[in-house]
């Protein structure tokens, strides 16, 4: 019976496996096919094969310029969101004033608020300050990320006893080092998961960009938009756009994978 029961946890998995794979396989399949290829048959394998649609695409997204905009916006971001986020959650744990409490429940409560309803007041110009660029769109996703990121910092901060705290100022740590060199490194599993969660975000978003970025900054997902016309829809060079677009995401998975499992094996040990 423990058998056959494993047995079909084992299927049950390929099974969702394959289901997670499909949307995979239907992007790469079809990014090596002609358009003809494509809507005689979007199941069957690329026949004939053809590679011109990456450096057509290629061409089309501008990739290189695209991708240094995407990852600086990406990067620079996600830093400003991890350490400010990081110092802000800090303070307002270790504070147990009355103010610290309504000024978390103030971050935790702009999560709720949908980001269509502010998103035109963002092109607006604050009092002569030019926010339509990457640096403001930084800025605005600082301003937008940083509740959720608060919110999961404050989580794993309340789990650390105030004592390492006491015993590194005993030893004459100012407050600053007291976080960047003792509590900041515990809170590495909560790092990791709050650095994947922006990058995903940040990376694959089309909607503030559209608003915010002048067409010479432009990311990869507004580039991939001029293969939508009114009337045409390139499908072949979009599929290679995209299968272009997440390998920069594959690589960075690749390259941290030691302390994303590190991460998460130090959040499970904890």
């Amino acid at each position: 019976m423990h058998k056959n029961k494993n047995v079909g946890i084992g299927i049950l998995g390929a099974l969702i496996g394959l289901v997670w794979l499909f949307p995979f396989y239907m992007i790469l399949t079809n990014s090596f096919k002609t358009p003809k290829g494509i809507f005689a048959s979007v199941l069957s394998l690329p026949n004939p094969f053809t590679d011109v649609n990456y450096g057509d695409s290629f061409k089309a997204l501008n990739f290189i310029s695209s991708l240094t905009n995407s990852l600086i916006i990406t990067v620079c971001s996600v830093l400003l969101i991890i350490l400010c986020s990081s110092m802000a959650a800090y303070a307002l744990q270790r504070n147990k004033s009355k103010l610290s409490g309504y000024l978390l429940l103030l971050f935790i409560s702009a999560m709720l608020i949908p980001f269509q309803s502010v998103m035109i007041p963002l092109t607006a110009n604050f009092g002569g300050v030019h926010m339509l660029n990457m640096y403001g769109l930084m800025f605005m996703y600082l301003g937008f990320d940083c509740s959720l990121s608060i919110f999961l910092y404050q989580g794993t901060l309340s789990s650390i006893p105030i004592a390492m705290d006491e015993a590194a100022e005993m030893e004459g740590a100012s407050r600053w080092q007291i976080f960047h060199k003792v509590i900041f490194p515990m809170l590495s599993p909560m790092t990791v998961t709050v650095a994947i969660l922006n990058i995903i975000a940040i990376w694959n978003d089309y909607l503030l960009p559209s608003l915010v970025l002048p067409q010479i900054q432009y990311t990869i997902p507004l580039q991939m938009f001029n293969f939508f016309g009114e009337y045409t829809k390139q499908w072949h060079l979009a599929l290679a756009g995209i299968t272009l677009s997440i390998i920069p995401v594959i690589l960075f998975y690749l390259v941290a994978q030691k302390w994303i499992i590190k991460g998460v094996t130090d959040g499970a040990v904890k």
